[in-house]
């Protein structure tokens, strides 16, 4: 049941630090799935929720190191703003990246708890 209990914080803290990161409303209410989640069925489909919100957010880094690569680059077509620009595309990066890692363990979590992995 400890198990259980730090899942829910850990979920509970991801999500909220990953709402500034999400687009897209979740799917699903998370909340509920993560409290009323007790069979394999519902630890695997948290599992693929997080590993999905794992990719999408590993999309957002690839796309913002490629933007990165490009003001380095080019630096001399943003003028004064070139180094805000950098600036941006590292935050962003670091943060998608966080994303990603913090859903990757999430989904480790569910599938352990679903005894599939």
């Amino acid at each position: 049941m400890k198990t259980f209990s730090k899942v829910i914080a850990v979920a509970a803290l991801t999500m909220g630090a990953l709402t500034g990161c999400q687009q897209n409303v979740h799917p699903m209410d998370m909340t509920a799935a993560v409290q009323n989640a007790k069979t394999q069925e519902d630890h695997e489909t948290l599992a693929a929720h997080y590993e999905q919100a794992a990719k999408d957010a590993q999309a957002k880094v690839d796309e913002h190191k490629k933007l990165l690569a490009q003001y380095k680059q080019h630096r001399y077509l943003s003028g004064k703003q070139a180094e805000t620009f950098l600036i941006h595309c590292e935050a962003l990066i670091s943060s998608y990246q966080k994303a990603v890692d913090a859903n990757t363990e999430m989904a480790k979590m569910h599938h352990q708890l679903a005894g599939s992995k």
